[in-house]
């Protein structure tokens, strides 16, 4: 059984099942939505002091001492206060100990333009993380995934940072009920296509599926990859759909500069038999590398939309392959 949730309704959910099911599972942040002190308490939904510095090491201590913390940084912007303890400490603690000890905290931040949030709050720094051996990072695009990772990530035992695309809070669909779990470091292909494929990121997912669906009815057809998780990333999923479409588009609203979408990019192509199937060059549909403005239209100039995306879907067909634009 399923019913239609929010993007935030279904990770509220996925939290006070996985405190419901272990009371060892806690809750710090200077602010909650949804329920929790009310259902668990203050001592089990902790409101803290705004220090992400102090908060962030509270959680790992405490992911030390046999609990699971879900520690709510909100924007990403204010986990950069916690630099020391994400880079030195949490991506790094359970290697020095030898794995002798789990660590399973996770972290949880939005991410992302298109609000008019300004350049501080508009961040999807992800890559930054993914430089940090250590960490794992989900990167859900819809509500039924935002509840199954969330919660995989909190039974995790290593540390996780969850980002959480700030425009899809308000995003409804479908969502399970009960346990509904969705593995990490596992893709989605969330339209199947033989023409190129899409490699989508977080809200860019949702833009890319409309794209398609606009783009069939010219008997174009594009396949859409979801990859969910960025650490550990599905490479053999992504692979697979460009062996197969011979075409590659990546979006992602993070700059292009050592981005995911860059990671991705040269995962495919040093691959022998994935770039011998390649007909046209992979193309990359990326914010562009200022900080986003807070004007509307500045802003809207600054990331990627579904224009973009058709026009880097057309070059890639239009690309000539075997003499002829397309097969």
């Amino acid at each position: 059984m399923s019913r239609s949730l929010s993007f935030a309704q279904a990770l509220d959910e996925a939290i006070a099942e996985e405190m419901r099911r272990d009371p060892k599972v806690i809750a710090l942040g200077t602010e909650f939505t949804g329920k929790l002190v009310q259902q668990f308490g203050p001592q089990r939904a902790r409101l803290t002091p705004i220090s992400e510095a102090a908060f962030t090491g509270m959680g790992l201590g405490a992911a030390a001492c046999g609990y699971r913390p879900i520690v709510n940084w909100r924007s990403v912007t204010f986990s950069f206060v916690a630099m020391d303890q994400i880079v030195n400490q949490a991506s790094k603690i359970r290697y020095m100990l030898g794995g002798q000890a789990d660590f399973p905290v996770t972290f949880r931040c939005t991410s992302g333009g298109g609000l008019g949030l300004a350049a501080q709050h508009s961040q999807s720094p992800y890559s930054i993380w993914m430089h940090l051996a250590g960490l794992k990072i989900i990167l859900p695009s819809n509500p039924a995934d935002a509840k199954g990772l969330l919660k995989s990530a909190i039974r995790d035992d290593n540390p996780v940072v969850s980002f959480e695309c700030v425009r899809l809070n308000d995003a409804i669909a479908a969502v399970p009920e009960g346990d509904h779990l969705v593995p990490l470091g596992v893709a989605a292909i969330k339209r199947s296509g033989t023409d190129v494929s899409v490699v989508a990121l977080g809200y860019y997912v949702q833009e890319a599926l409309a794209v398609a669906q606009a783009l069939a009815r010219r008997g174009i057809s594009v396949e859409v990859v979801d990859p969910r998780t960025l650490v550990p990333l599905d490479v053999s999923t992504i692979r697979d759909s460009v062996r197969k479409t011979g075409r590659l588009v990546v979006v992602d609203e993070a700059p292009p500069t050592c981005s995911a979408a860059a990671e991705i990019t040269a995962l495919v192509v040093e691959d022998a038999a994935t770039f011998r199937a390649l007909r046209a060059p992979v193309e990359r549909v990326c914010g562009i590398g200022v900080p986003i403005p807070y004007s509307p239209p500045l802003e809207r100039a600054a990331l990627p939309d579904r224009e973009r995306i058709e026009a880097a879907i057309l070059r890639v067909l239009h690309e000539p392959a075997s003499g002829s634009t397309r097969s």
